[in-house]
């Protein structure tokens, strides 16, 4: 891949001219510059020496006042299935870019190119032509995290007629070995610190002892444990426990765990206070579903393996600003020591998963922030370093607050990003209008999202700010383009009918989608998708269908959701049809926002413009049979 292709030359241009830039850049060939009309070639030493002169000069460097378009040359009969991807942000995860290749086919290799870069290159190999050429018309100036993705074929000595896909072409990835961990840009290294910190609770009696005189013992532990240690004394006054959080490896938080335990267990005999000292660890709740498992599965196998006694607390502790729960385990010191690993392992793991996920997400809905949900400790990558807005007030639990709003709470900058765009329609006075939205959830899910006694659906709608209720019939969703439902599958649904402004659907629908997930209702590696109805004026149906269907293929393309307006409709008493949209969370809120604004463009057409001089109001319409 030695030989470069240089476009975007113009007429002026000459064979002198180009050698005086690569000269001026310090970029050494192998051979003179071959110019065409509008293009050129030229071959360099090696590889790293292509690279180089790809990075350095394509699109930055400019000659009789066009910029040069530079990449690996590539004959016709071989541009089959590999890409070379560059200009990947550094500190991207490996489970974000897998995700993202996986979308347009099977990825057969994914390799790692070293380079002098601050950004990141791989080199990928689909299954067939046509998946290749699929990524590469999509991922090519792609933006992702304010980097421009540049996409371009490299030679494939490979390359036949045409490469079947694996296992009959279903898209995704097939075994490559071993997992990676990291990030392409550090050169897939194991992370050093993991992004997860372990948060416990500890008497406050003990504080003093586990910091030491002079801070003497807490810096002993930070020395040993290789660990940033953070004791949030001033939290909270006047509580019982105090919240210590540890930054560090996955193992540097266990043992730094075990010796604030063995400081609690000397300090306890040396003041004779014979009551026992359990490990309480801190949790988000959005993790918790998937430590406990099906039916409590994990976590009684975590009791078993570690011979210890595990209990969280109820989830009508959680509070706006305490999204976190205590996981209580009691047993010896190397029971608990054994116990916090696997609990932690667990969580841990469920971070991972949820980030890539939603970091991919987030790429394909610009300027979404994942904080707004709060699912995450503050300064992972990729975050906002603080949510101020989130602070809670004097007396509020403390030590939550890096945390960012709860799913119930959350008011980050998704609306500003996404909204902004839209017009939300407003009532008269100046809040935005409720809108009424029938979320689909399998019928053996409604038992999870009411509660005991009612009180989990009590309290999302009390925080969400929105009116919830489940309708009590079951009834058969099935896709409008089918003529029955797959063999097999469940189509009993109940409908969850969500009534409140854009805002209030967001929080909502969230905790729903992430209600169904936590229970286990979909699979560790399946994607939560809902089908949502919303109901339009007749005559705006047209409009969102678009002329041949343009308005609704763009609504998909853009928002990857389903999006049908079913046909011969007949509307209903307010003259309304539905509209319904199937997607995961992200998808469905992206395309329900855009079809409000089509909505909203529609009703002001329809609103009378003001009368001249005062000349009264215009005739009305005739209406249309």
């Amino acid at each position: 891949m030695n030989k470069l292709y240089i476009g975007n030359v113009s007429e002026e241009a000459s064979a002198e001219d180009l050698e005086t830039i690569f000269e001026q850049w310090k970029i050494p060939h192998s051979g003179p510059f071959l110019v065409k009309t509008g293009y050129a070639f030229v071959d360099c030493p090696d590889e790293k020496i292509a690279m180089k002169a790809i990075d350095i000069l394509s699109g930055k460097v400019d000659l009789h006042g066009k910029l040069l378009e530079v990449e690996h040359s590539v004959p016709k009969r071989q541009r089959s299935c590999k890409l070379q991807i560059r200009n990947i942000p550094p500190h991207m995860q490996w489970e974000v870019l897998d995700g993202m290749l996986a979308q347009y086919g099977t990825v057969e290799n994914c390799e790692q190119v070293n380079t002098d870069t601050d950004t990141a290159v791989v080199n990928v190999r689909y299954g067939a032509k046509d998946q290749a050429r699929q990524a590469m018309e999509k991922l090519n100036g792609f933006l992702m995290e304010n980097f421009a993705l540049k996409v371009s074929y490299i030679p494939d000595e490979m390359a036949t007629a045409d490469v079947p896909s694996v296992g009959g072409g279903r898209r995704g990835f097939v075994p490559r070995g071993p997992p990676r961990s990291g990030s392409p840009g550090l050169g897939a290294r194991p992370k050093l610190q993991s992004e997860v910190p372990l948060r416990i609770l500890v008497p406050t009696q003990f504080v003093g002892a586990i910091i030491g005189k002079e801070g003497a013992t807490i810096r002993n532990i930070t020395k040993q444990t290789h660990s940033k240690i953070d004791i949030h004394r001033k939290e909270n006054a006047g509580a019982a426990e105090k919240p210590i959080t540890v930054h560090s490896t996955p193992e540097g938080c266990s043992n730094a765990c075990r010796t604030i335990m063995e400081i609690m267990q000397k300090e306890a005999l040396d003041t004779k206070f014979t009551e026992e000292i359990p490990l309480k660890i801190l949790a988000h709740n959005n993790f918790v579903g998937r430590l406990i498992g099906k039916e409590g599965r994990n976590l009684k196998k975590i009791e078993v393996d570690t011979e210890t006694k595990i209990t969280i607390s109820p989830l009508q502790d959680l509070t706006l600003y305490n999204p976190e729960r205590t996981i209580t385990v009691k047993g010896s010191i190397e029971a608990c020591s054994r116990a916090e690993e696997e609990v932690m392992k667990k969580v841990r793991e469920s971070y991972e998963n949820d980030v890539a996920a939603m970091n991919l997400q987030s790429n394909l809905i610009p300027g979404l922030n994942l904080n707004a949900l709060g699912l995450f400790p503050g300064g992972a990558p990729g975050m906002c370093p603080s949510m101020g807005h989130n602070v809670p007030p004097p007396g509020a639990q403390g030590g939550y607050s890096s945390f960012g709003s709860s799913f119930f709470g959350g008011e980050g900058p998704f609306w500003a990003s996404v909204l902004s765009a839209s017009s939300q329609p407003v009532s008269s006075q100046g809040q935005p209008e409720s809108e009424t939205v029938h979320l689909f959830i399998p019928a053996l899910a409604v038992g999870a999202i009411i509660g005991k006694q009612g009180q989990h659906i009590k309290q999302l709608s009390r925080y969400a700010g929105a009116s919830i209720k489940i309708s009590a019939d079951e009834v058969s969703v099935v896709d409008a383009n089918q003529v029955a439902p797959p063999e097999g599958m469940d189509t009993k649904q109940r409908m969850v009918i969500i009534a409140g402004p854009p805002e209030a659907q967001f929080k909502a629908q969230g905790r729903i989608f992430g209600k169904l997930k936590e229970e286990n209702f979909f699979g560790p590696k399946e994607e939560v998708k809902l089908e949502a109805h919303i109901k339009v004026p007749s005559f705006a149906a047209g409009r969102v269908i678009g002329k041949g269907g343009k308005t609704v293929n763009e609504l998909q393309n853009l928002t990857s959701a389903e999006v049908v307006v079913p046909r011969d409709q007949t509307p209903d008493e307010n003259d309304q049809v539905i509209v319904k949209i199937t997607g995961h969370f992200y998808a469905s809120q992206l395309a329900q926002r855009k079809i409000q604004e089509i909505l909203s463009q529609v009703r002001r057409q329809q609103q009378p413009k003001p009368s001249p001089r005062g000349e009264g109001p215009p005739l009305p319409r005739p209406s249309r049979k």
